[in-house]
């Protein structure tokens, strides 16, 4: 439990600080002062200025909103598709349907979403948003194939086959019986995937592919002081500790979900 507090805690810490930055920052992010730049913290910027002389606890703190969104519609791409085609696999199990769509699954993944994010900003251009698509669409086959593994093992339960003798038809046994039955193995996955989508779109902006200026980005922050780390090392080290506090977070928070809603883990405490 002192895992998932931590990682609770974590979390809030910020989501807290993406929004308050919706209504308050200490210094507006897009007003420069040159004449501040690279300063190292003090009272006035608690973690210094960048070469643009930019706050920058404003910049990680809009910077978290922006992972936040990027990551949370990502998410939400993936289950909302992903979801009901891996119930569709299991309710078809060695159909020609299951095949279609685990075939999809396979073709997804034998590309990345740097690739995905790549093909994509190629056609449409590099924005938060091709980010999202690019993360989404690399989510979708992660959550069918978790949702089809769990499935499968509740189609052979009795409780089903009697629904089945009831009438009810493979839709309704799915949406009725079956979804509610591996929600719990989902939130934790969607967990899972939200710190790796905070991790993905850093990179992808790290790379130019994300967010595009003057809307900050941790990973865009993180690229931008890479030629400045040798003497302004306060540029790399906060937005590097907001993506590492931020997953640690998350994953700690993953852990206690699965731990307090496995029934299994619960009987052997």
């Amino acid at each position: 439990m002192i895992a998932f507090r931590l990682g609770l805690f974590l979390v809030l810490v910020v989501l807290g600080a993406a929004a308050v930055s919706l209504v308050w920052v200490p210094q507006d992010v897009g007003a420069m002062a040159i004449a501040n730049k690279l300063k190292p913290p003090t009272l006035a910027h608690p973690m210094g200025t960048d070469h643009f002389g930019r706050d920058v606890l404003s910049m990680i703190m809009v910077g978290a909103r922006t992972s936040i969104a990027v990551a949370l519609v990502a998410v939400g791409i993936g289950m909302g598709v992903g979801v009901p085609l891996g119930l569709a696999a299991a309710a078809n199990r060695g159909g020609w349907l299951d095949e279609i769509i685990m075939r999809g699954n396979d073709l997804v993944f034998a590309f990345p979403s740097l690739v995905i994010a790549i093909l994509i900003t190629a056609t449409f251009g590099p924005s938060a948003v091709n980010a999202i698509l690019a993360i989404g669409i690399f989510n979708i086959p992660v959550f069918a194939r978790v949702t089809r593994g769990a499935a499968l093992s509740l189609w052979t339960r009795d409780w089903v086959m009697a629904a089945r003798v009831a009438g009810k038809g493979r839709v309704r046994i799915s949406v009725e019986h079956i979804l509610p039955n591996v929600a719990n193995l989902l939130i934790v996955q969607g967990t899972i995937q939200f710190s790796l989508g905070i991790l993905a779109e850093a990179g992808l902006s790290y790379v130019g592919l994300g967010a595009q200026p003057p809307t900050p980005s941790w990973g865009r922050m993180l690229a931008e002081s890479q030629t400045m780390i040798s003497f302004a090392p306060h540029l790399a080290i906060f937005p590097g500790l907001a993506i590492l506090f931020t997953v640690l977070g998350l994953n700690l928070l993953g852990d206690g979900l699965r731990d307090a809603l496995d029934p299994r883990l619960r009987r052997s405490r």
